[in-house]
């Protein structure tokens, strides 16, 4: 591993993940989302089959942090969007656009899952933070790179729910666990929020070219 110096953990983390975290956020399926024009209809199935896995991440991130106001942040997403308005949304997106809510996962949607999966029976912290992290980061990173055109709500209420102050302000939550808890982890520690780190990326990478293709 490179030496970090005095560069933040979540930042360092990053900027490891290269090439593959640019290419996320510069994503041609990421910039037609944000112009209205991506066709959304497989793309939503298989990120649909992301949610009871993602919830469940959350709930072992509630579990497993150190500390009661780290559990109430993540409880609070957890119930408040999760649950709530991006379930909905799923659900009316779906229906406008004639989707299938249950199909087959294709091949990195599953291997996506598995990893939440594998993090979330590990209880380890850090590392659930990693893939937290990499899934709403990499998002606020794409949905805030330009402004939106999108009018439908399909595409305009996915960029909203993946930008602005909330959703900053929730990311700047798992970067700022994430830049509190690096520096007192040992060797092997940090070797293992990386490789999940990395690999959270890459399959975000492989989700946007499935979509594309």
């Amino acid at each position: 591993m490179t030496e970090r110096s005095n560069t933040p953990f979540s930042e360092w983390l990053r900027a490891e993940s290269e090439p593959d975290w640019t290419a996320v956020v510069t994503h041609p399926f990421a910039a037609a989302i944000r112009g209205g024009t991506a066709d959304m209809r497989r793309y939503l199935e298989q990120d649909f089959q992301f949610v009871d896995a993602f919830t469940a991440l959350l709930g072992a991130a509630v579990a497993a942090a150190d500390n009661f106001e780290a559990r109430v942040a993540v409880g609070r997403f957890l119930g408040q969007t999760v649950a709530d308005t991006e379930r909905g949304y799923f659900q009316r997106a779906l229906a406008a656009l004639g989707g299938d809510p249950t199909p087959a996962p294709e091949p990195v949607t599953a291997e996506f899952r598995a990893l939440m999966d594998e993090v979330r029976r590990d209880q380890d912290y850090p590392r659930i933070l990693a893939v937290l992290c990499v899934a709403e980061w990499t998002y606020l990173g794409w949905a805030s790179l330009e402004a939106s055109t999108a009018e439908g709500f399909v595409h305009r209420e996915w960029v909203e729910l993946h930008s602005g102050p909330e959703f900053e302000a929730w990311v700047g939550f798992l970067r700022g666990e994430l830049d509190r808890l690096g520096p007192g982890l040992d060797e092997d520690g940090r070797a293992g929020v990386l490789d999940v780190f990395r690999r959270a990326t890459g399959l975000e990478r492989r989700f946007f070219d499935m979509a594309l293709g």
